[in-house]
């Protein structure tokens, strides 16, 4: 990889982590980024990536700026920047680190990138929708493991069990269930949605499936180029899974149980598709929106 002679200076007259941060700012600020997959600007960017590419943690001391890097760290940092700015790579993808609910999740080009607004449900137990005992739960469509992980790491006494059609993205959950320490307690199957899991039923179904619809999917920033199409588009109008998901869940569910699933900017399309259909759709204080819930009672008397 040739450098552009303004990284060669870099590597050569910056010297310490806070000349890093800097510079990484200035060349986000002027370089149009799109900032969608963890921070939303490019100061917050700058830190992020000069944190995480040197193993420091995201509370790192601003006493501590002034420390002086390592030739190699030099040289590993300035690599990081450019790939970010030349080749519009998602931080996640560089540093192979993301956060969900307070938690690190090993990602790399076989995932999405984790974000979703469901984490703020898992922070507070899916109340007041989750009331069973020792619940049952579905993370379908998993991708890196995040959600339901998460959901492993925060609720005590849930069993759960991690699903995607894509061997990679199970490998990748694999990974993150090993580094969490929570197998036994989460487990992943490999599932075309609910074709490998025949006779399983659980209290909760939760979901972040593909949702994109065509337009879309062809305006995304450069940023999204990066991520896997698999778990992006999903027809013209985004819901071809979802429609699937609809029609199947009621027999994965207990009496009581629910199903949520993310559909983020197709809920227009989803409520102009099922005009009938109660969706309850959850509101979050910390942002966020196009999720819906259903309960397994109204699954029946819609789809089934």
């Amino acid at each position: 990889m040739t450098l552009s002679p303004i990284y060669q200076e870099a590597e050569q007259s910056l010297e310490t982590v806070a000349d890093f941060i800097r510079f990484a700012a200035t060349q986000f600020h002027q370089s149009d980024l799109y900032f969608g997959h963890g921070t939303d600007n490019a100061w917050d960017e700058a830190v992020a990536i000069v944190l995480q590419m040197l193993d420091l943690p995201q509370d790192y001391p601003q006493g501590m700026l002034t420390a002086k890097l390592l030739a190699d760290e030099k040289k590993h940092l300035v690599h990081a920047i450019f790939e970010r700015v030349e080749h519009r790579k998602p931080l996640a993808y560089i540093t192979n680190k993301a956060y969900f609910c307070g938690l690190e999740f090993y990602i790399d080009e076989r995932v999405l990138v984790p974000r979703s607004p469901i984490a703020e449900l898992i922070e507070n137990d899916f109340y007041p929708w989750l009331e069973a005992d020792n619940p049952r739960i579905l993370d379908l469509c998993c991708g890196s493991g995040c959600i339901g992980l998460a959901i492993a790491a925060y609720i005590e006494d849930a069993e759960v069990v991690l699903s995607d059609i894509s061997e990679d993205a199970i490998t990748v959950a694999d990974i993150n269930n090993e580094r969490l320490g929570l197998y036994p307690k989460a487990q992943t199957a490999i599932s075309d949605l609910f074709e490998s899991l025949t006779d399983d039923q659980f209290d909760l179904i939760v979901s972040n499936p593909p949702y994109v619809d065509s337009e879309d999917l062809s305006d995304m920033p450069a940023e999204y180029q990066h991520e896997p199409e698999i778990g992006l588009g999903s027809g013209e109008d985004g819901l071809d899974i979802t429609r699937r998901i609809l029609e199947q869940a009621a027999d994965h569910l207990t009496e009581q149980g629910c199903l949520i699933v993310e559909v983020g900017n197709s809920w227009p399309a989803l409520e102009e598709a099922f005009p009938d259909v109660p969706f309850t759709w959850i509101e979050f204080e910390k942002g966020g929106d196009g999720v819906f819930l259903l309960t397994r009672q109204q699954l029946v008397e819609h789809f089934s």
